[in-house]
């Protein structure tokens, strides 16, 4: 794929929702920090429903690790993989308590070194909640970038050194965002709606449905 197709690509995007974002409901970094964690292998619409219930008890590191693991995990039961999860969201709140301030830090190696965040996460809460151009590569935007030919990549490390780099820079702080939500109600696994998208013109997918 050619730059000026990446470019226009992310102008109708960008056009068609100017300000893109999470659908996790936070009103603090820990707070995203805590919903990104929850929502591996798990739906933001499930983590909604948990944090919802969860953060007006507890929204601090001192708060939910006041909860007590089986405290917390009567917040989360509902979500999957929630024993290990609420393992490492104590560990990470007892970490910040102890070496940050109870602040989340804005650098990827000390994010990264917490239980539960890898570079996915990692990259979630950079470019969310600090407004750094990282590109948190999913199943969506692994999806979106080989199949569209926008940054093909075998793995999902290629894939976002691959869109990082192709990505105009103008584009590329709203870019994460933009993907996710294309292949979470457009370009989805099973059959794509190819009828419906605005880059379908662009897209090198040879199998589209319109």
């Amino acid at each position: 794929m050619n730059p000026a197709k990446r470019a226009e690509m992310f102008r109708r995007w960008r056009e068609a929702n100017p300000s893109p974002t999470t659908e996790l409901e936070y009103h603090s970094v820990f707070e995203l920090l805590i919903a990104v964690i929850l929502s591996a292998q798990a739906t933001d619409k499930g983590v909604n429903k948990a944090t919802a219930h969860l953060f007006p008890v507890a929204n601090t590191p001192e708060a939910i690790y006041a909860l007590g693991e089986d405290g917390l995990k009567d917040y989360i039961k509902t979500i999957g993989l929630f024993n290990s999860k609420a393992k490492n969201i104590m560990a990470t709140c007892r970490i910040l308590i102890d070496k940050h301030h109870s602040e989340v830090p804005q650098q990827r190696e000390a994010l990264e070194a917490l239980p539960g965040v890898g570079r996915k996460t990692a990259n979630v809460v950079l470019n969310t909640a600090f407004h750094q151009p990282t590109m948190a590569v999913d199943t969506h935007i692994f999806r979106v970038a080989n199949r569209t030919g926008l940054a093909p990549g075998k793995n999902v490390l290629a894939v976002e050194k691959g869109l990082l780099k192709h990505i105009p820079r103008e584009y590329l702080l709203d870019a994460h965002h933009w993907l996710i939500l294309h292949g979470r109600y457009t370009c989805v696994a099973r059959t794509p709606k190819c009828g419906q998208c605005i880059i379908a013109d662009l897209c090198d997918f040879k199998e589209k449905t319109c």
